[in-house]
């Protein structure tokens, strides 16, 4: 198999550039529209979270953005933000340091910074889900805890098969650092320990044979450790596309996480 080929997504989906433009037109329209507060949860630049509030006691949710642990920042997915506010559900977007600059195990350690602030701020532990590499950290939270459930959209659950990719040039990970921050390797959230048990694995039917894979794969190895998982390919959806019914306050996604937020 091409590993090369199954992992750039933005070669597999040429027209991309238009569909990440259309992101950030969404999201400049949900900034100005309902401007969020900015949280800082360390002392780096690229340590903040935009804050979109739907009420003083409104459950919250945790979004952490994708791009390889290597580009984007939350200014790309304010986007996300109304539909979840419209439906009673207050979201924090998070932006994290890039590789090469830092280590993959850095950025980890920033999610887990920003989700244990949010938990201060709320006393709860957040929903949280992220796409791609943000599904990766959104299954690293739910695995230690810190997290009351989890949606991953089109993650990468284990990271070996990027280690020969260009991918892993920014990473610099080799085959023992590439497992040791796999989630796939990690606990299953089993009900053994504090935080949440439930793991959606989601991602388009129309993504590679690979990113299809990985998802099936996390949701099946988890659920046979006794964490509560959910396997759905979301027909004629790709990579980029299938974040769009993020952005429909009654779309199926969406109202499953409004689901996991306040239950």
């Amino acid at each position: 198999m091409d590993l090369e080929a199954q992992y750039n997504n933005r070669a597999a989906v040429p027209d991309h550039p238009a569909l990440m433009a259309a992101w950030k037109a969404q999201a400049e329209a949900a900034r100005a529209a309902h401007p969020p507060t900015l949280i800082r949860y360390g002392p780096g630049e690229r340590e903040v979270m935009d804050l979109f509030e739907a009420g003083p006691d409104a459950p919250i949710a945790l979004f952490i953005h994708g791009g390889y642990w290597q580009a984007l920042d939350k200014d790309w997915f304010s986007g996300v933000a109304p539909a979840l506010v419209s439906n009673g559900v207050s979201l924090a977007v998070a932006s994290y340091d890039l590789c090469p600059t830092v280590r993959l195990a850095r950025i980890v350690g920033q999610m887990r910074k920003a989700a244990g602030m949010l938990r201060e701020r709320t006393g709860k532990r957040p929903m949280v889900f992220g796409h791609s590499a943000g599904g990766h950290l959104a299954a690293c939270l739910l695995s230690e805890g810190r997290a009351s459930a989890a949606v991953a959209i089109s993650g990468v659950f284990d990271l070996e098969p990027l280690v020969t990719t260009s991918i892993n040039a920014a990473l610099g990970l080799n085959r023992l650092e590439a497992r040791a921050l796999s989630p796939i390797h990690w606990p299953a959230p089993n009900g053994g320990a504090p935080g949440g048990t439930v793991l959606d694995c989601v991602v388009g039917a129309d993504e590679t044979a690979e990113f299809v894979r990985q998802s099936r794969d996390m949701a099946a190895t988890w659920g046979a450790r006794g964490a509560e998982t959910r396997f759905e390919a979301l027909p004629s959806l790709n990579h980029f596309t299938v974040l769009s019914p993020l952005t429909d306050p009654g779309s199926p996604l969406v109202q499953r996480i409004v689901e996991l937020a306040k239950s």
